[in-house]
């Protein structure tokens, strides 16, 4: 699997790729969204994007298998400080149960290692998506927290961490 799938930055050429992700109202309750974006704004977001962690103070990859875009994944609330950032993954629905989020992350993982430096990872899973839970479980990240009330002010959520 692992010579199948490719992370790479965000190009004009993602502009429905992103808005499908982005306008996809069955996603808005696990991210920060909660309201559709417009094409207009989502193309001029891709042309002001640098692909660069230091510049932006996040980042956003395609997940790329065998050339089609299934998904993206993203880096935010990256502190060069402390060395960390927080991922958050999206792959479309038909690709999901094939192995793809695992690798994804695992891909991910030696990326934040290796090129970033950083030293940890870490994502807020709401306890309802047990899909979510079960991913970042098998791709070796541990749950070190609970948090009441963090997703839509009354679900719990679970704050897993990956040692880098």
């Amino acid at each position: 699997m692992e010579n199948r799938l490719t992370l790479r930055a965000l190009e004009p050429e993602d502009l429905d790729l992103v808005h499908r992700i982005e306008n996809d109202a069955t996603l808005w309750a696990w991210g920060a969204s909660c309201q559709p974006l417009s094409r207009y704004t989502i193309r001029q977001y891709l042309s002001e994007q640098h692909a660069d962690i230091y510049q932006d103070g996040q980042l956003r990859l395609v997940i790329e298998v065998d050339g089609k875009s299934i998904g993206m994944v993203d880096l935010s609330s990256f502190c060069p400080h402390h060395l960390r950032a927080e991922v958050g993954i999206v792959i479309l629905h038909e690709y999901h149960r094939q192995g793809w989020g695992t690798e994804t992350l695992r891909q991910l993982a030696d990326y934040s290692r290796q090129r970033l430096h950083l030293c940890s990872l870490y994502a807020y899973v709401a306890e309802m998506n047990t899909a979510g839970q079960n991913l970042f479980r098998t791709a070796g990240y541990r749950p070190v927290g609970q948090l009441d009330q963090w997703i839509e002010g009354e679900h719990k959520a679970t704050l897993f961490q990956k040692i880098l």
